[in-house]
């Protein structure tokens, strides 16, 4: 897909890989408007020249906000990537069950939610497609972060789904799943983290190609560990 010209939605697009994303876009000559709940964060980005929406996806409230400050706009790309990531380790403490309602409903629900609302917006353009962003955790998971993994495996069964009752539209439906990534989010995470810039760019790769999957650095080699035996692949992440 050529990108010049298209309007593109981009949730959590303030920091991170989402930040990332819209200057990458923005620079193959797409209209961006990103999402983010950051005050200071969306200020930066309305600095740079984006349109930046306040949304608060953890609850549907703030997702039917979004999709009603859309209105009647058209819209080329859809990129589901904001996301959460909960502490929710036994082993620490007790895990606390709001912040876990929460992860699961923005990384989850709200895409889910998302994508039905502007549905007919996509199916309104010659060409479209929706963009889901999850992990390489949703191939194999993490023993400190089961509500994070659980997320990211449902959405990815979900756009497997989403991408059969679409293949014969207008749509396509492309899933992308990160490594760990250097972002706030995985500050942490003492692992070997990716820059946010590569990431981006491989997701822009994947969307300009029109693949399906895009399966970033080390998420190659967890996706063949998978084939081969999705135990090995089970033993190598639950370590982390």
């Amino acid at each position: 897909m050529k990108l010049d010209g298209k309007t593109i939605l981009l949730t959590g697009g303030s920091a991170g890989i989402g930040k990332e994303l819209a200057l990458q876009l923005r620079a193959k000559g797409a209209e961006v408007v990103i999402t983010g709940r950051n005050p200071e964060r969306l200020a930066a980005m309305r600095e740079e020249g984006f349109e930046a929406i306040a949304a608060d996806l953890s609850n549907a409230t703030g997702v039917d906000a979004l999709i009603a400050e859309w209105g009647q706009r058209p819209l080329d790309i859809l990129i589901n990537n904001a996301g959460q990531l909960v502490d929710h380790d036994f082993r620490k403490a007790a895990p606390d069950p709001d912040a876990a309602d929460d992860c699961i409903y923005a990384n989850l629900n709200a895409p889910i939610r998302l994508t039905a609302g502007l549905m007919e917006h996509l199916k309104a353009r010659p060409k479209a497609t929706i963009v889901n962003v999850t992990s390489g955790l949703a191939i194999a998971p993490a023993a400190r972060t089961p509500v994070y993994c659980a997320t990211k495996s449902a959405l990815r069964f979900y756009t497997l789904g989403l991408r059969e009752q679409l293949k014969d539209t207008n749509i396509q439906v492309i899933e992308a799943l990160p490594p760990v990534v250097d972002t706030q989010m995985n500050d942490g995470n003492p692992m070997k983290k990716m820059p946010a810039e590569e990431c981006a760019r491989q997701i822009l790769v994947a969307i300009e190609k029109c693949r399906d999957e895009a399966n970033i650095g080390m998420t190659k080699a967890l996706r063949i560990a998978e084939s081969i035996s999705p135990s090995l692949a089970k033993n190598i992440t639950l370590r982390f």
